[in-house]
């Protein structure tokens, strides 16, 4: 990269905080721990053709749905008891072991940090990032919500701009999901792809590909802080 980003945007669910911790829920349901992937993922294409043709819910709300959807397919009961551990899941999902170092490193560098999450904020206040210590860390704690769009909308990346007050080439977006990368690049972003498991690159000529590639975040501010 031929400069620094001054601010890093993070996503939440699966670059913060493990999303796998959802996986005994889908175990005992369907009787298939893989489950988990199959309902993120549909999950995520869902909140993307929701956003295409211009509807909205938040991500919880759709979120309870898909899970419905995946239990008339697979023959499986879903009962409220199930969508109520969903969704408290989704806000006690812990941080990756390396998260907390990764991002006090970057902010003692001198980086500003914000999120950008597809979550919705809690009426009560407490979310994923709040319950798993890593709020601390960050200046704002932006939701598409606000936008109601999903990433990887333009209008959310822009949002983000927006009130961070800085230009989008001043940004990098850290995700570890490439088609969110995908997004922010469209308007500016520089973009780091945490390779959780089951993310890797999106290796296609034609597409942008990121910036830097780093398995965590301890990686990623160590060539961050060592390119200042």
């Amino acid at each position: 990269m031929p400069t620094t980003p001054s601010v890093l945007v993070f996503d939440v669910n699966e670059t913060l905080v493990d999303i796998d911790s959802l996986a005994p829920l889908f175990e005992q349901m369907f009787g298939d721990r893989r489950m988990l992937r199959e309902w993120f993922a549909q999950l995520v294409m869902y909140s993307m053709t929701a956003t295409l043709a211009e509807s909205y819910v938040d991500f919880v709300t759709l979120a309870r749905g898909v899970l419905r959807m995946l239990g008339e397919a697979y023959r499986v009961g879903v009962t409220d008891d199930d969508l109520d551990r969903l969704r408290t899941g989704l806000l006690t999902m812990p941080a990756h072991a390396d998260a907390a170092d990764g991002l006090a490193a970057l902010r003692d560098s001198g980086f500003r940090l914000a999120t950008l999450t597809n979550s919705p904020p809690n009426p009560d206040g407490r979310t994923a990032l709040e319950n798993s210590g890593l709020a601390v860390f960050f200046e704002q704690r932006l939701s598409v919500d606000d936008r109601r769009a999903f990433k990887p909308a333009p209008t959310v990346y822009r949002y983000a701009c927006e009130t961070l007050g800085v230009p989008p080439g001043e940004c990098m977006m850290v995700a570890a999901h490439p088609w969110d990368l995908l997004g922010a690049q469209n308007v500016g972003f520089r973009a780091a792809l945490i390779t959780r498991p089951g993310n890797p690159p999106l290796p296609v000529d034609g597409l942008p590909q990121p910036d830097l590639v780093v398995g965590d975040l301890r990686r990623l501010a160590q060539r961050l802080t060592g390119s200042r």
